[in-house]
């Protein structure tokens, strides 16, 4: 199990190590003193682990850890219970939380599946009257639980609500209208139902404490003249990011308001109507050139080409750069890196082809993070990036902390180059989409590149596989991959072997997510001394049988097994050999009460 009290892991409800067989002879006057002290040194600690270490010392140490942490952090809304949780850190003001698993993104889990914020708005309404900041990740929030956030807590500051859904424009009215002391509304990639309801128009009057406001997930049109009026009365706002509705006019007139801002995601990028007829179009660089502390850019939805010499005047500046709903080509970002010496962050369409790849290459010898993402995930023969523009960024960009990239065509050597070339690299995932391609020069499996990776690579903490893998990769992965915390397997390997390897290996494992790979029950059962030290495990499309799960379920009853199929071709899969099509499995000290008739928990 868990070490981070947060996490509310079984060691909590046994006598801490420290405490088995000692005879107390302290007065409980001097435990209080102590633990006053104790206090008072407790509230500089601000790392989880170093509480969850201090946590485990005895139970006073606990205790008072309890009554010092501000800040709570679930990483599995069903790890606990809300009223567990409560009961134990009684001064919390900020509270973070995560729902679903990963997978929920790439609809492997129906949308009803659960992860409900309402019993812990609920929970939070009646014990946490000081709260100030919630975060939220793939979580189902109602326009309720949004209403007992804004009237429960007259302190309220940040509301981020992360790939959320279930919630529409009147839960946002809420907010805007009884949060007067709001800080920060970020809304990102979540959905949000438009109910035509203004809500920009609800934030109080005068002057208001907003630093961050990002809203471009938001598929509805806005009222403009109130977002004007709004961001010309917030001096204090940093990030402004505007959703597909807000044009290129309308930017400028945002901009020439908030030339403080140092974060900004630029909507449409594109004119409105009154300019297609002909009128005189703003100074578009002059606006960007008055924003003298910008530093980051996104946004750029149904962009016009045209308009990208625009943000020269800071780019410069820039440290982060995101493209990834830009269709751009090679030619035009090369307009636009070549002005990107700083830049450590960048977001892109695999529209830019290698040779675009070369340019950021040649430019940005500071780049830490780069996503390319596919404007088309169809599995062709080629596709617009491959190896070389992977291999030119291996080798220009060698301060590379994390990459995520998509492409069709791949090389052994290519990897291989990276791992030599950016050891610092602490987050890898390739992903190769056609599914089982190998080496496309040797016809080898990519083993030895992902192989390599793991073993130079002696920060990694974050590893996504793919294209054509054997079990030898795997051994590899168990083998050196000590730091991996999160791994990500689709379409890989050969038999329960690899599975096995990574569960006997990988000591530091948190997050398991595997599909459509060929392992079964035996590599499932080899990682029982594992489980309670992991967050979870998520099998699908996999050789997994209800027989094999039930075994885990009975040997560990400190870990949910959930399994289900919840279309109708996997249930009829499942009904004719016993396998499971979906499993997953996590620690908790809570049984979950609102499970879907399609969810068994074993």
């Amino acid at each position: 199990m868990s070490h981070d009290p947060a996490e509310m892991s079984e060691d909590d409800e046994r006598p801490p190590p420290a405490d088995r067989g000692r005879v107390e002879y302290a007065s409980p006057h001097a435990d209080q003193v102590l633990e006053n002290v104790l206090e008072n040194v407790l509230v500089f600690l601000t790392c989880r682990r170093d509480r969850s270490s201090v946590s485990l010392v005895c139970k006073s140490w606990c205790r008072a850890e309890a009554l010092t942490r501000s800040e709570l952090f679930i990483g599995n809304c069903y790890a606990v219970s809300p009223a567990r949780a409560t009961e134990r850190f009684e001064r919390v003001r900020s509270v973070a939380l995560k729902g679903k698993p990963r997978f929920a993104d790439f609809s492997l889990l129906p949308p009803d599946w659960g992860a409900h914020f309402a019993p812990w708005a609920s929970a939070m309404a009646g014990a946490y009257p000081g709260l100030e900041k919630v975060y939220l990740k793939r979580m189902s929030v109602t326009d309720e639980d949004l209403a007992v956030l804004a009237r429960s807590f007259p302190q309220f500051k940040e509301l981020a609500l992360v790939c959320c859904e279930g919630f529409g424009t009147s839960g946002l009215a809420v907010v805007a209208s009884h949060c007067r002391q709001l800080r920060v509304l970020d809304l990102i990639e979540s959905e949000v139902t438009d109910d035509e309801v203004d809500w920009i128009s609800c934030f109080p009057d005068g002057e208001t404490s907003l630093e961050s406001l990002i809203f471009d997930c938001v598929e509805c049109t806005i009222n403009f003249n109130a977002l004007e009026r709004l961001v010309a009365r917030s001096s204090s706002l940093k990030k402004l990011r505007l959703n597909r509705y807000v044009s290129i006019v309308q930017l400028y007139r945002l901009m020439i308001r908030a030339p403080q801002l140092t974060h900004l995601g630029t909507g449409s990028f594109s004119p409105s109507e009154i300019v297609q007829q002909g009128d005189q179009e703003p100074d578009y660089a002059s606006a960007f050139a008055a924003c003298r502390s910008l530093v980051c850019l996104s946004g750029f939805r149904e962009i016009i080409p045209d308009y990208l010499p625009a943000i020269y005047p800071v780019c410069a500046n820039l440290t982060s750069l995101n493209f990834s709903y830009a269709n751009i080509n090679a030619e035009q970002l090369r307009s636009v890196i070549s002005r990107c010496h700083k830049l450590q962050i960048f977001w892109v369409l695999d529209s830019i082809c290698d040779e675009g790849l070369q340019a950021v290459a040649a430019t940005c010898k500071d780049l830490r993070e780069l996503r390319v993402f596919p404007i088309d995930a169809a599995e062709n023969n080629e596709g617009p990036v491959s190896d070389v523009g992977f291999l030119a960024i291996a080798e220009g960009c060698r301060k590379l902390q994390s990459i995520l990239y998509f492409c069709q065509q791949m090389t052994n050597a290519a990897v291989i180059a990276m791992s030599n070339n950016c050891q610092d690299l602490v987050v890898f995932r390739l992903c190769i989409i056609p599914r089982y391609r190998a080496d496309r020069i040797t016809e080898e499996p990519m083993d030895e590149g992902f192989g390599a990776i793991v073993k130079n690579c002696k920060k990694l903490t974050r590893l996504a596989v793919s294209g054509l893998l054997t079990d030898r990769a795997f051994s590899y992965i168990g083998q050196y991959g000590k730091l991996v915390q999160t791994l990500s397997v689709a379409f890989n390997g050969d038999s329960d072997m690899g599975l096995k390897y990574v569960l006997e290996g990988c000591s530091s494992l948190q997050k398991l997510e595997i599909r459509d790979s060929p392992f079964g029950d035996s590599a499932l059962l080899s990682g029982l001394h594992h489980y309670y030290n992991m967050r979870f495990l998520w099998m699908s499309s996999c050789r997994v049988t209800r027989r094999g799960c039930r075994e885990i379920a009975q040997q560990m009853p400190g870990l949910v097994v959930e399994v289900f199929s919840w279309n109708n071709d996997a249930q009829d899969r499942g009904e004719e050999n016993d396998t499971v099509e979906t499993l997953y499995m996590y620690r908790s000290l809570a049984r979950r009460v609102d499970a879907p008739k399609y969810v068994e928990i074993l």
